[in-house]
């Protein structure tokens, strides 16, 4: 029998957090719940571990009075999907309301370098499945911030949904989100 014939089990978020629990996954193991699949995250390099730091600090101050800005926290997406973006800025009310986790943010952004491609497809499209509005992958590799918008339906894209706007900013140029006050310089995102 193949692998293409091997039918594959499906994770309910319930079942995910019940296998945690009881230590099914190594100490120190990070893993997320994409689309009811258990996956691995990547190893952080050091390219990627220096950002966090400094992307965090000014997330926060430009949002921490009215935003929880989550560092690799898990974000309860619907109907199966736990994943744990390297920041996600939520406004406090949906934090404080949540059962589990936010189901929403207003800004969700990852660091990409060698998860580049899986940031661009699978992880797009679930956090545009869930109607996240503005999606930024930080390309390291590129030195570049590509901007995602405008959410909705796509049959070709990995879960169904996809951003239907992508626009690229050299680390030259300033951005401002679509749904927060103010303004990045690109270069400061990067370093």
């Amino acid at each position: 029998m193949s692998l293409s014939t091997v039918a594959t089990r499906k994770f309910t978020p319930d079942e995910y957090y019940r296998m945690a629990d009881m230590g099914i996954f190594a100490p120190g193991e990070r893993v997320e719940l994409i689309e009811g699949e258990i996956v691995p995250l990547s190893p952080q390099n050091k390219p990627h571990a220096s950002r966090t730091g400094r992307i965090n600090t000014l997330l926060v101050r430009a949002y921490g009075d009215t935003h929880d800005v989550r560092v690799q926290l898990p974000l309860s997406l619907p109907p199966a999907s736990e994943p744990e973006p390297d920041f996600a800025v939520v406004p406090i009310a949906w934090v404080e309301e949540a059962a589990r986790h936010p189901q929403n943010a207003d800004l969700v952004l990852e660091l990409a370098d060698t998860s580049l491609r899986y940031d661009r497809t699978e992880k797009a499209s679930v956090y545009a499945k869930a109607g996240i509005p503005e999606y930024w992958v930080l390309n390291l590799a590129q030195q570049c911030l590509e901007v995602h918008l405008d959410p909705g339906p796509d049959p070709e894209a990995p879960f169904g949904h996809a951003y239907r706007s992508r626009r690229v900013y050299q680390a030259s140029e300033q951005v401002v989100p679509s749904r927060l006050p103010g303004s990045f310089k690109v270069r400061d995102l990067l370093g």
